[in-house]
């Protein structure tokens, strides 16, 4: 008669959790039938509560943060000039929104399982095919991600360094080379960050970065901020209603679909989001969803702000690098020059962090069972940036292949996989197959399948036309 309290304490006890510890019942019980001994071939699975996170929580949202902030935000400007504030601003939120509940998913089906990676949620679901589709995406889109950065400390570090020279003549010398300059920067930069053990490390130089970036938001804002709250705010939305109320909507619609792939590609962040779950502090579903709310509402408020006082300024003059945009103000225009140094230290100190996911993945594909090894750890980081510094030297014009790993990877990490793999982790006892969240779920990986199909469309048509369409980076 007294056997049911003690069975109670020791599912408790075997959760390692109290109900004062804030986790509801339903993720507890499904904790414990998956940490519940089963047929594993002998081999003890890898969960996060074997891993005790030491990162802080705002260290954690620089991490996450620095990890969706990329090189896409210097093309958001040249994104609105395609759609109008409006279109662009539905688009943005849209986007965002839909990240978050992308998380939310991702979260939810690591929580039942207790793993830390996207790959074994992919193994989870699907087995090796899962893991390797997972695996594959993730090193495909970070490596295009790498090479938008490196691409930009290509050609703005050569003018930083020119304008401190104050001179306009074309050189020769190998400073101004951006091909040693970028080699230079990942030997001495790049590589010491990402050889580092744990991503929580590099929560410091995360924080450096976004600062960098916020410099760069109030120094656009402050080129047209100033005309803003005179009569010429009147005139900007008159030429803007003007221009895009009333253009062509087969354009609209051409141009929206071709900014979906940048907007999404902006917000993507997902295959870092387990990996900063599993050094998070004190982690938990609920606290680690906080620091992706937070990270997200940060970037798009960046983002936003970014693209709609650099649209202000140039209209339809604006170019697809809005740093390319501010160089006619003047080549060794003082606040220009800052801004250009500040986005290269931002784009630099985030290699490291999109370094990261590859090497997990490339570990769970080569290596699956091996215990964690120093010489394996540096060698997986410098083939990895031999790669793309090749990618970068040799490859003239990478533009294109972004818009295609934009159009597809990009979909693929936010809406279809966390969709699917949700569907297949979540038992069928907790929510059967035609429960609302697996519908809204279904939905929503159906949903990127379509804006994939749309955008891989939208891209041929364009290249088929010989027109130059224009990508941004991550």
């Amino acid at each position: 008669q007294l056997k049911p309290q003690p069975t109670e304490m020791e599912l408790q006890k075997m959760n390692g959790h109290s109900k004062d510890e804030g986790f509801d019942g339903l993720d507890a019980l499904a904790e414990h039938e998956e940490f519940l001994p089963h047929k594993t071939g002998g081999k003890k699975e890898s969960h996060f509560t074997d891993f005790v996170g030491k990162t802080s929580f705002g260290m954690s949202i620089f991490n996450l943060s620095n990890a969706i902030m990329g090189s896409g935000i210097l093309g958001l400007a040249f994104a609105m000039s395609n759609t109008g504030i409006i279109l662009f601003v539905i688009l943005l939120v849209f986007i965002a929104i839909l990240s978050a509940y992308s998380i939310h998913l991702m979260l939810k089906s690591a929580g039942v399982v207790g793993i830390r990676a996207y790959e074994q949620l992919g193994n989870r679901a699907f087995g090796p095919p899962g893991k390797m589709l997972a695996a594959c995406v993730i090193t495909i889109h970070n490596i295009g991600a790498m090479s938008s950065y490196l691409f930009i400390i290509k050609s703005e570090l050569p003018l930083v360094i020119q304008a401190f020279l104050r001179t306009q003549e074309v050189s020769n010398e190998w400073y101004l080379n951006g091909n040693y300059l970028i080699i230079i920067v990942s030997a001495f930069i790049i590589l010491p960050l990402a050889i580092m053990k744990q991503l929580g490390y590099l929560g410091y130089t995360s924080g450096f970065s976004l600062s960098c970036m916020v410099f760069f938001l109030i120094s656009v804002s402050q080129r047209k901020g100033p005309e803003l709250v005179v009569s010429t705010a009147v005139v900007d939305i008159q030429q803007v209603i003007n221009h895009r109320l009333f253009t062509d909507p087969w354009c609209v619609c051409f141009q929206t679909a071709y900014t979906i792939p940048i907007l999404a590609f902006a917000f993507v962040c997902h295959p870092e989001v387990l990996p900063i779950y599993t050094e998070l502090r004190d982690a938990s579903k609920k606290r680690m969803q906080r620091v992706a709310n937070i990270s997200i509402m940060a970037m798009f408020f960046m983002y936003l702000v970014t693209a709609i006082f650099g649209y202000l300024t140039f209209y339809d003059s604006v170019e697809s690098e809005l740093l390319h945009t501010y160089s006619r103000i003047g080549p060794h225009d003082v606040l220009i020059l800052c801004v250009r140094l500040a986005v290269l230290m931002a784009v630099t100190l985030t290699v490291p962090v999109v370094l990261f996911p590859i090497r997990r993945a490339l570990m769970q594909i080569l290596f699956p069972d091996k215990p964690f090894h120093w010489a394996r750890h540096i060698t997986i980081a410098l083939c990895l940036i031999f790669v793309v510094n090749l990618l970068v030297i040799f490859v003239p014009s990478i533009r294109d292949i972004f818009g295609l790993i934009g159009a597809t990877s990009a979909p693929s990490l936010i809406f279809i996989l966390p969709g699917i793999f949700y569907i297949r982790i979540i038992p069928e006892d907790q929510e059967p197959f035609l429960s609302r969240p697996k519908i809204q779920a279904a939905c929503f990986a159906a949903l990127g399948f379509a804006f994939m199909v749309m955008s891989l469309s939208f891209i041929i048509i364009d290249w088929a036309s010989g027109r130059s369409g224009s990508v941004g980076g991550h």
